[in-house]
This record gives C-alpha cells, structure tokens and sequence, in this order.
C-alpha cells in the first residue's frame, strides 16, 4: 500500500489553483448589515477552491445601520477581505469606482452586497473570460415587482438601440471584467447609469463582450434603492449626454 504524501497533494491544489488569473471580487454596499457577512465568508470559501490570489473589497457607500463595523471585523478575521469607505452616501456609480480603483488583480467581479446573486456562481465566468474582456450577465428569473421588471427591459432595450450593443440584462449586477479594461477607458457616472456607461465605453473601444443567465434571489433583509424618479430621471439625462460623448470620440 502507497502512502498518501499530503505535501505532493497541496503542492499539486497550489499549482492548480496558481494556473487561474488573479481577481478582485467587490461588493458595494449602503446599509446591508444583514447581508454582508454571510456573503463575504462564502465569497472567501468559494474564491479559495478556485485560485491561490484573490482579494475581496467591501464598498460602504456611507452606510448608517452597521453596516461599517462588520466590515471592519471581517476585514480583521480574513487577510484577504478589506475596506473602502464613503464618509457619506455618493451614490451606486461612485461606489463602483472606488471598487475599481481599487481593484489589484488580473480579473475583477463585483456583485451587489444584497445578496441577492449566489457567489458560487462566479467559478463558471472563468472559463469565458479568457476569450472575451468581459463577462456580462443576465437574470434569468429576475425577483422583482413588475415596474422595475418592465423599467430594466425599456432600459436596456433603449441603451442596445443607442450603443449599437446587444446586452440583456444592462444593469444585472454580476460582471467579471478583465482589469485592464480601466486603465483603458475613464468612468465619470456616479448614479445609476454607471453600468450602461462601463459596457458601452468599452464595446467603443472595441472590447469584446459574452454573456451568462445567472439566477436571482428575493431580498432577504434591507431596503431596495434606486428606483426613485429622481434617480431614473437623471440617469435618462445623463444617458443622451453620454452617447453624444462617446460618437464624437476617435
């Protein structure tokens, strides 16, 4: 009977794990005290059974419920987890670009701190972006009332039509991006257009997009945000304005 060398094993897990590309996970948050420790820990389990390099950054878009504190804890529990804090609430594209900013590894995937996306997901992205620059995807279910189903249809058919993309799910919040992509285009949306400009800047740089169904899970805890008129509004005024910017780019 052979026995098991446990080293030669954990030798052979090391240099499997060292043959997938670095990444960044991030999620931003604003008041999800209820949800973002269960997703940072699982995060940290899934992301350690497919690559020996990754980080995880929590975004806390001046958050007021706590939020902050179990940030800092998990941070000190796990050398991989840190955070970036907003002193006051900037808004959903402003934290998108302090997790992009702040981003150090080849790969980089965010997903809202809601948790309304599984993580587990994530490990069947990797194999596609290694032909394309991003991964995009889709709700397949999506679990939300009827108006903000019908709005995100008329959004993302509108932002198609004018970007000359074909994308599904616009704003679905789970995306895996080569990091090299920023150093490339520049973001300036700080609202709620932040999604629609990152893809529609890079298929004008002539980056290459795929995209993957992924399911969608009701709101455990928290309040959703976003859907003011307000807020819709000016991502309407902003959305035109950005067309505009971008035709007349080189």
């Amino acid at each position: 009977m052979h026995e098991f060398d446990n080293s030669t094993a954990q030798q052979g897990r090391e240099k499997a794990l060292g043959a997938i590309p670095s990444i960044s996970v991030f999620f931003p948050c604003h008041n999800e005290a209820a949800n973002i420790e269960p997703l940072v820990c699982k995060a940290v389990d899934v992301l350690s059974g497919v690559t020996g390099d990754f980080e995880i950054i929590i975004v806390d878009d001046g958050s007021t419920d706590g939020t902050d504190k179990i940030a800092d804890t998990l941070a000190a529990e796990h050398h991989t987890v840190k955070v970036i804090r907003h002193e006051s609430n900037l808004g959903y594209g402003a934290a998108l670009q302090s997790g992009f900013r702040s981003s150090a590894k080849e790969l980089v995937f965010y997903t809202d701190g809601d948790g309304q996306f599984d993580i587990a997901e994530l490990p069947g992205l990797l194999p596609m972006i290694k032909r394309y620059d991003i991964v995009s995807c889709y709700r397949l279910r999506r679990r939300e009332g009827i108006v903000r189903k019908i709005n995100g249809w008329a959004w993302t058919k509108l932002v198609c039509f004018l970007f000359r993309m074909n994308v599904r799910d616009i704003d679905c919040a789970f995306k895996l991006y080569k990091r090299s992509i920023f150093d490339d285009i520049k973001i300036k949306s700080t609202g709620a257009l932040i999604d629609a400009e990152i893809l529609a800047r890079a298929t004008h740089k002539g980056y290459t997009i795929t995209q993957r169904g992924v399911h969608h899970y009701p709101r455990k805890s928290g309040t959703q945000s976003g859907a003011s008129l307000a807020v819709i509004f000016r991502a309407f005024k902003e959305l035109f304005r950005l067309r505009k910017e971008i035709m007349n780019e080189p």
